[in-house]
């Protein structure tokens, strides 16, 4: 028998990817799927990033490039933080990666060892608690409490940190709850950091332009006291729907940027380019695909919010960001991951089990609006009926 590293063992996964597959079999046998599981777009990436990797691949570039990324591309990323923060960032701590994840990796395996602690959001995106189990460190949990509008409180965030504490994740606009904490929190936070200095930071940004209702983005690049330990990770998946492309960049302090490339080099080489040249063509390309796609974004939230208040047992706060609802289903008598289960099974429609996301996800559904209208009012009509017909 084959005898492999322990520390595999504590990988966990993103369930959404499962169902995902339950669902595509489903389809394939003839059943009529509707997928609010997934988190990514149903819009098609905009004709002129397409164009743009396309005249790459005929202007032949087709060979290795720097591990941390196409100069061009680490510009453009300057750039648009500028543009978006009011941050100046130097291109050589930009990396551009395969996609999101390995910044995740590389941040979190770099602190990461027994006998330290590491603090992620709770619910938060599960590749943040697989990686750090993956580590050896203690995961602690951050909660992002619903009567708190699912954003992070910066008092209990920071009683949370301890002598040991190396890490600590952040998410605004957030996944899977859509919540945004308010400028005025993360100051709180920023101030209290101040007695932490041991503590890096790692803000996942990658719903930056997805906020709604008048709110704001607030980076935690916006705060020069934090810039010598903290890591920024965004990317083009969300903004642009390109998350087939994988392609991702992070912001890297200068003492860990070299760390991170020399990672580089050993796990992925370097990102293909003709997809860094698509990256480029949309940062610096016309944005009208993505107002678009924002304001679709911003309708099917009060769609699905206000359906989803009419299903009985169900109660759902308005999400202020990213693209996702995130009801409260524990007046239907259900535990979340068997109502996702039965729901698919029966009526055909996909969704995520909240405690897919963290232990304070149970009683909780993630709902994507990455769909059209009519799909949503489909789909919640169809939990509707189950919920009427069926009995946990």
């Amino acid at each position: 028998m084959l005898t492999t590293i322990a520390a595999f063992d504590r990988l966990g996964e993103e369930n959404a990817f499962a169902v995902l597959a339950r669902a595509t079999a489903l389809a394939a046998q003839g059943r009529d799927i509707i997928n609010l599981g997934i988190g990514q777009p149903d819009f098609k990436t905009p004709p002129h990033i397409v164009e743009a990797a396309v005249k790459a691949l005929r202007d032949g570039h087709h060979g290795y490039t720097p591990a941390n990324g196409l100069l061009p591309a680490r510009e453009a990323v300057c750039r648009r933080t500028l543009a978006m923060t009011g941050a100046e960032v130097s291109p050589d701590n930009v990396m551009i990666t395969p996609g999101g994840k390995p910044a995740m990796y590389a941040a979190i395996t770099l602190f990461g060892e027994p006998g330290v602690d590491i603090l992620y959001p709770d619910p938060g995106f599960p590749i943040y608690r697989s990686m750090i189990d993956y580590t050896g460190a203690r995961a602690i949990p951050v909660p992002m409490r619903e009567e708190n509008g699912f954003a992070f409180s910066a008092e209990e965030t920071l009683s949370l940190i301890t002598p040991e504490t190396r890490l600590l994740i952040l998410n605004s606009p957030a996944n899977p709850t859509g919540g945004i904490t308010p400028r005025a929190e993360i100051e709180k936070l920023v101030a209290g950091l101040a007695d932490h200095p041991q503590v890096a930071i790692l803000s996942d940004e990658i719903y930056d332009v997805m906020t709604y209702d008048g709110e704001s983005h607030t980076s935690l690049l916006a705060f020069p006291e934090l810039r010598d330990r903290l890591i920024v990770l965004n990317g083009w998946s969300k903004t642009w729907a390109m998350t087939g492309w994988r392609l991702g960049w992070s912001i890297w302090p200068d003492s860990l940027i070299d760390l991170v490339r020399k990672l580089a080099v050993n796990c992925w080489s370097c990102v293909n380019a003709p997809a860094q040249w698509a990256g480029i063509a949309a940062i610096d390309g016309p944005q009208d695909a993505v107002d678009d796609m924002l304001v679709a974004f911003d309708r099917r939230r009060l769609l699905v919010t206000d359906l989803l208040n009419g299903l009985p047992g169900v109660s759902c706060i308005v999400p202020k960001g990213a693209f996702y609802a995130f009801p409260n289903i524990s007046g239907t008598g259900w535990k979340a991951k068997p109502l996702a289960t039965a729901i698919l099974d029966d009526v055909g429609v996909a969704l995520i089990g909240g405690p897919d996301f963290g232990e304070y996800g149970e009683g909780y559904l993630r709902v994507s609006c990455a769909s059209s209208d009519e799909n949503i009012e489909k789909a919640v009509s169809r939990m509707g009926e189950f919920l009427a017909r069926r009995r946990p």
